[in-house]
């Protein structure tokens, strides 16, 4: 009986273990077990060598990574917490920390507390989450490589950089590649995205419920969105590419009083959404516009992907005037029950499709651009009918139209067309590598 009690409680104590310490996580230990080089006030430096563990910093200081140092968390919980303010983390390869996304496992992990932190010129290779900052203030990321793993389905790796309840970070100059999303931004107000490259992704750049936010300089490049813009206002989009992304360039669901200038987006595919139920549909779209209202959209470059601007769900009162749309399959996709005028102050877009003249020569066509009729709103409807689109019976109908406009659809209408290409300026910009 005795046998039996004790087995008992033995059971219940190894029960409550694998509650609470994740069936074997161990504890972090503290920064200075490790063999640390002093490098003087505040400053050490990690020898070259790998070493194993979990570590936690609870006082501010600087460590560097002496060339050949490796941190290796042996599979397990965070490779390096920060709980203390002012930490300066730079030039360490951390690798194999733990892939518990609801743990938000990651290779650096920033508390509350680290406020003011700087991760700089880091490499991180794994397949949970890379830097989690959490309801810290005043971060600084800055020139990291991030590396996911691409033997694990991507909705199960963590995001390259995830800042939760955020304030006044700087994200500069990162590289992030086969994570699930590149950079998330949840709950986090007045932070700055600037010069990251962000490859082989679901999302490239992901906001939600985040205002006050700026995304400047930044590119994408063969993700399944490139710029997920969720739930956000006053966001300052400028300036940013989108290369070989599929389904979406950018992508507006919910943005109000924002700014979107001087982005380039080219080659968005028709695609896959690699089993992600957040992505619907994958017709490669340039720009997305859902349920969006009061934004500046100018100055903008779309070119060579299957639709160039789809504007649906009440998104009305944009400011839409001076963007290019080149060589795009479809031009224009718009399905709401409004016409919308897409010029401000007798400037409108230019359609690299547009068959109007300039007769008197002041680089506006005299006649305006509607890009879609009562045919292109019953094929939107009827998808079907897509069967018979070079057939006689829809030619008819088109001409027929043309002929006698006596009843037309809502649709989108620019009355001052541009007759030359406005963003030249985008275009000899070089890609950032």
């Amino acid at each position: 009986m005795l046998v039996s009690r004790t087995n008992g409680r033995f059971h219940l104590l190894a029960l409550v273990a694998l509650l609470f310490l994740g069936g074997g996580a161990q504890a972090a230990q503290p920064l200075t077990s490790l063999p640390l080089e002093a490098q003087g006030d505040n400053h050490w430096l990690l020898p070259a060598g790998e070493h194993l563990g979990q570590f936690r910093i609870d006082q501010p200081l600087t460590l560097r990574c002496a060339p050949g140092a490796v941190l290796d968390a042996g599979g397990q919980g965070n490779a390096l917490t920060i709980a203390a303010a002012q930490v300066t983390v730079e030039g360490c390869n951390i690798r194999n920390w733990g892939r518990d996304l609801t743990a938000m496992n990651s290779a650096i992990f920033v508390e509350r507390s680290g406020r003011g932190a700087i991760l700089r010129d880091n490499h991180l290779e794994g397949a949970g989450f890379g830097i989690w900052l959490d309801g810290t203030a005043d971060a600084s990321v800055l020139g990291n490589r991030i590396e996911g793993d691409p033997s694990v389905r991507s909705q199960d790796r963590g995001n390259g950089i995830h800042l939760y309840a955020v304030t006044g970070a700087r994200v500069v100059g990162n590289h992030v590649q086969q994570t699930r999303d590149g950079i998330y931004i949840d709950t986090s107000n007045g932070n700055r995205l600037e010069g990251n490259v962000l490859e082989d992704l679901r999302y490239g750049v992901h906001y939600m419920f985040a205002n006050d936010n700026s995304v400047i300089g930044n590119v994408t490049r063969r993700t399944r969105t490139g710029y997920a813009l969720m739930q956000s206002r006053k966001l300052t989009v400028v300036g940013n590419r989108s290369e070989h992304d599929q389904n979406y360039g950018m992508l507006m669901n919910y943005i109000t009083y924002s700014t979107i200038r001087d982005n380039f987006v080219s080659e968005v595919q028709s695609g896959d959404t690699g089993g992600d139920s957040m992505i619907s549909g994958g017709e490669g779209k340039a720009l997305f516009i859902y349920n969006s209202l009061f934004n500046t959209i100018e100055n903008n470059h779309f070119e060579k992907s299957a639709l160039g601007i789809h504007l649906t769900a009440g998104s009305e009162d944009n400011r839409i005037a001076g963007n290019a749309f080149v060589g795009n399959q479809q031009q224009v996709k718009y399905v709401a029950t409004r016409t919308q005028e897409w010029s401000q102050d007798g400037r409108g877009n230019y359609w690299s499709d547009y068959l109007g003249w300039d007769r008197n020569d002041d680089g506006l066509g005299d006649v305006p651009y509607e890009p879609n009729d009562n045919v292109d709103r019953l094929l939107w409807m009827y998808p079907q009918v897509r069967l018979l689109m070079n057939s006689p019976s829809i030619e008819l109908l088109r001409w027929v139209q043309r002929a006698f406009p006596v009843i037309r659809s809502p649709g989108v209408q620019d009355s001052h067309p541009l007759m030359a290409l406005p963003t030249q300026n985008l275009l000899k910009q070089e890609p950032q590598s």
